[in-house]
């Protein structure tokens, strides 16, 4: 499964992007402030969103979730990346959120979303690699 974030509104606080999965939007994605890390931009602790690349993905237990998200693995300089639920910047800690709604700094109905996500994901995580392009 190939998952790509293209990111498409940048402000002070967040970035706003769109989710493809395998070519098909699914939904758009917040995440904190892109720092352009990959080209040398400096990472700010739990308020900078993960360089551009791709990356692997993988199902896993989160110990702060207390139950099976999304992890993106190997990312430079972060540690922990995960996809969750979320509304707002403060949510993310680099971390990506996802919804069906966006607006300046926030995204909706990330609840719904994120179980209909999952569900996409667990389909395929035991038949196939998953991977995720930041673009």
């Amino acid at each position: 499964m190939e998952l790509k974030v293209i990111r498409k509104i940048f402000t002070n606080k967040s970035t706003i992007g769109e989710l493809h999965i395998n070519g098909k939007f699914f939904c758009y994605t917040l995440e904190d402030k892109d720092r352009y890390v990959e080209q040398g931009g400096v990472k700010e602790f739990g308020i900078t969103a993960i360089p551009r690349g791709t990356y692997n993905v993988v199902l896993s237990f989160s110990n702060r979730f207390q139950k099976y998200l999304p992890e993106i693995l190997n990312v430079p300089q972060f540690a922990g990346i995960r996809m969750h639920t979320g509304n707002k910047p403060e949510d993310t800690e680099g971390c990506i959120l996802v919804g069906k709604i966006k607006m300046k700094d926030f995204i909706g109905e990330s609840g719904k979303t994120f179980s209909a996500f999952m569900a996409e994901l667990k389909k395929v995580e035991k038949k196939e690699k998953i991977t995720i392009e930041i673009a």
